[in-house]
C-alpha cells in the first residue's frame, strides 16, 4: 500500500453516522449500465441525493445471487464492453472526480480469481475501493483473500441470510470486517412490497454473534422500507429498484433520476 492510499473508510463511516444518529444508505449500481460511462454520472448524483456508501457491481455472466433486474443490467454492461480493468478505472475516476464516500465492489469470485487475488486487492486499494462483497465465497474458503484484504486494509464483507446457521455466522468472526450484509429475505435480489416480518429477530441473532454494523439488502425499494430497516439495522442497501429506474430513464437523464430516487428514499421527494 502506497503512502497516498487511504485505509478503508467503512468503519469510520458507520461510526460517524452513529454519532449523528443517522443510518447508512447504500445504493447498488452495475458498472457500465445502462451505458458504459453512465456510472461516472450516476454515482456523484447518488451521493448528492443522500447516498452515504456506494456498491459498485462487477458484471458477471452467471450471477447466482441476483434476480432478473440486476442480471439484465450485468448482461447489458458486458455487452457494453465492461471488463475488470474498466471497473478499476471507473473507481479510480470516481475518486478523481471527488467522490469521498465508501466504495464497495460487489462481484463473483471466478473473475476475481482469474484476475489474481493479490493483484485484485492491491488494485482495489490503489483505485480507492474500500471493501469487497463476494456472494459466492463462503467463510470457510475465504482465509487467503481475507488475509490479503487485511494486508491492504480493505474490508471483506460477508452476507448472512435468515436461513444462515449459527456456525456460519460465528465463522465470520475474525474474517468479516466493515459491516455485515444481512439479506432480508430468502431468495435472490429484487424489489418487493414488504420487508420480512422476521427481520428484527434475524438481526438480533447476527448482533449476538458479531460486533459489526449491520446493513440490510434485498427487497428495499421505498422510504417506508428504509425507515423500517433503520429501526433495527445500521443501514439499508437498495439495488433492483434503482436499476429499474435507470433502465427506464433516457440516457441523458440518468443522473437526475438517480439523485431524485435517493431523495425519494430519504423521504425528501415524491416517488
Amino acid at each position: 500500500m502506497t503512502a497516498a492510499t487511504k485505509p478503508s473508510r467503512i468503519a469510520d463511516h458507520f461510526a460517524d453516522l452513529a454519532s449523528q444518529d443517522r443510518k447508512a444508505l447504500a445504493p447498488y449500481v452495475t458498472i457500465g449500465h445502462p451505458e458504459k460511462e453512465s456510472t461516472l454520472e450516476v454515482v456523484p448524483a447518488l451521493v448528492e441525493g443522500g447516498a452515504t456508501m456506494i456498491e459498485l457491481g462487477i458484471p458477471f455472466s452467471d450471477p447466482l445471487a441476483d434476480g432478473p433486474t440486476i442480471q439484465r443490467s450485468g448482461f447489458k454492461a458486458l455487452q457494453n464492453g465492461v471488463t475488470m480493468k474498466y471497473c478499476m478505472e471507473t473507481a479510480r475516476e470516481l475518486r478523481n472526480r471527488g467522490v469521498e464516500v465508501p466504495l464497495i465492489f460487489m462481484g463473483y469470485f471466478n473473475p476475481i480469481l482469474r484476475y489474481g487475488l493479490q493483484r485484485f486487492v492491491s488494485d482495489c486499494a490503489e483505485a480507492g475501493v474500500d471493501g469487497l462483497i463476494i456472494p459466492d465465497l463462503p467463510p470457510d474458503e475465504s482465509a487467503e483473500l481475507a488475509e490479503i484484504c487485511k494486508t491492504h486494509q480493505r474490508d471483506l464483507i460477508f452476507m448472512v441470510a435468515p436461513t444462515s446457521r449459527e456456525q456460519h455466522i460465528q465463522a465470520l468472526n475474525g474474517q468479516a470486517s466493515g459491516f455485515v450484509y444481512c439479506v432480508s429475505i430468502t431468495g435472490v435480489t429484487g424489489a418487493r412490497a414488504d420487508v420480512s416480518s422476521d427481520l428484527s429477530a434475524f438481526l438480533g441473532r447476527v448482533r449476538n454473534a458479531l460486533d459489526l454494523p449491520l446493513a440490510v439488502g434485498f427487497g428495499i425499494s421505498t422510504p417506508e422500507h428504509v425507515r423500517e430497516v433503520g429501526a433495527y439495522a445500521d443501514g439499508a442497501i437498495v439495488g433492483s429498484a434503482l436499476i429499474s429506474r435507470l433502465d427506464e430513464a433516457d440516457p441523458a437523464d440518468v443522473a437526475t433520476v438517480a439523485r431524485d430516487f435517493m431523495r425519494y428514499l430519504r423521504g425528501e421527494a415524491s416517488g
